[in-house]
């Protein structure tokens, strides 16, 4: 949200020694035979030895061994707690798309986790921003599916095994290596930058594109989808559900920034100022700089302006939902409305969003489409008949001649020729 950098550490791992990667719920013990896939692609940390009755492999997979871990064949003694010798293989639990924000979680400069407090980090800024760092915990292995609607994923680093990858050199020459492929997949490929945001006024996160991953990653656990963006940019589906997948009615003021303009100092004046009093206590915050798009008759891709997004949520239930919420909202206009000059902001304004946000939007949205095309095909024509004008002037088209008969060209009487091989004369005896 602010300018800082943050940490974010992955969760799942692909280790041997965690019981909920197996189908069967627990480690493989001796008796057991363990069966990995023969086409799956998988990297697997063992921590400690291992005896099995059998195992196994993979055709492309690796096993990254602690010290002194290892495996050795069951000789058919007796194992106490071990006595179903069943088949085991690696669920599909470990099959994990990069832009699901729950398997993601924030850790501060110590590597500590974050605490959950009033200010929180909508959806598309939970999933690694283009300015974090990211940490994957020593001794794990893992595999992330990095299917984007990007080409590149940016970050300023990346820890793996207890290494840390802050230059592109680097990071580049780790990916060549055969590691690389077992850990990351899909279309998207992660590019380690080196430097972190520089803005005072904060940078927006980049994860836009993907809102719709990161959307559906949140609710297919419930059995939910998100809206389809059909006829929407990325940008403009994000900007309707507030870069933010929840329910209820959220206000979220909107606003105009000077160079002047803080954001972690405009923060800690909100969180000092507002949010800490008693009345605003069920209230939570978050704030950030997004970009919005500016469109040409309200459809085509022109540009984007950066905004300052406030999205604030209260505990209220029910009809009660969102009120606490918007009467801080208020007092944050208010405050905006009197100094906001001097805390470099220009201008601001109120939305509120809710279940039928979007389909008002869509609704909109589809208006303006309808307009536009009306508009557009008139252009065209204008453009097709002045171009017919054109080749005339320049004598290039002949148009036929048209003769226009008249209706009263048609009510006079006819005069008979006379033929033309009749050559006599008037005979002066008759």
């Amino acid at each position: 949200a602010a300018a800082a950098a943050v940490y974010k550490q992955w969760i799942p791992n692909t280790n041997f020694e965690t019981a909920s990667n197996w189908d069967k719920g627990r480690v493989p013990c001796a008796s057991d035979v363990v069966h990995f896939e023969k086409n799956k692609v998988i990297s697997v940390f063992v921590g400690s030895p291992h005896v099995l009755t059998d195992m196994y492999l993979p055709l492309n997979g690796e096993f990254v061994l602690a010290s002194g871990a290892g495996f050795a064949a069951f000789n058919g003694s007796w194992d106490p707690g071990c006595d179903s010798g069943e088949d085991s293989a690696i669920g599909e639990g470990t099959l994990h798309s990069w832009f699901d924000p729950s398997l993601w979680q924030a850790m501060n400069p110590s590597r500590e986790l974050e605490p959950s407090g009033r200010i929180f980090s909508v959806d598309e800024e939970r999933v690694p921003c283009r300015y974090d760092d990211v940490i994957f915990q020593p001794e794990t292995s893992f595999r992330v599916n990095v299917d984007s609607s990007q080409q590149v994923i940016h970050l300023r680093s990346i820890s793996l095994m207890g290494q840390e990858f802050s230059s592109p050199e680097a990071w580049a020459t780790y990916l060549q290596g055969l590691s690389a492929p077992l850990q990351f997949h899909g279309n998207g490929t992660l590019q380690v930058m080196g430097t972190g945001c520089a803005d005072k006024s904060g940078c927006a996160c980049g994860n836009t594109p993907d809102g719709h991953r990161i959307c559906a990653a949140l609710l297919r656990t419930s059995g939910g989808q998100c809206p389809t963006p059909t006829g929407r940019s990325p940008l403009q589906w994000a900007e309707a559900s507030l870069y933010h997948c929840s329910q209820g009615s959220h206000p979220h003021p909107i606003l105009d920034f000077t160079p002047d303009f803080d954001l972690q100092k405009y923060q800690d004046r909100l969180v000092q100022d507002l949010l800490s009093q008693p009345r605003y206590a069920s209230v939570r915050m978050a704030i950030s700089k997004v970009h919005k798009a500016q469109t040409f008759l309200g459809v085509i891709p022109r540009s984007s302006t950066p905004l300052i997004q406030i999205v604030l949520m209260d505990d209220g239930a029910g009809e009660q939902t969102g009120t606490t919420a918007e009467q801080l909202a208020s007092d944050i206009m208010e405050d905006i409305a009197q100094h906001g000059e001097a805390l470099g902001i220009s201008s601001g304004k109120m939305e509120v969003a809710s279940g039928s946000t979007f389909t008002e939007q869509v609704e909109s949205h589809t208006l303006r489409r309808i307009t536009v095309g009306m508009v557009l095909g008139l252009l065209f024509s204008l453009l097709f008949l002045g171009g017919i004008f054109f080749l005339y002037r320049k004598r290039k088209l002949r148009l036929p001649a048209l003769h226009p008969s008249w209706p009263w060209d048609r009510m006079e009487d006819p005069v008979s020729p006379t033929p033309a091989g009749d050559k006599g004369f008037d005979n002066p005896m008759f």
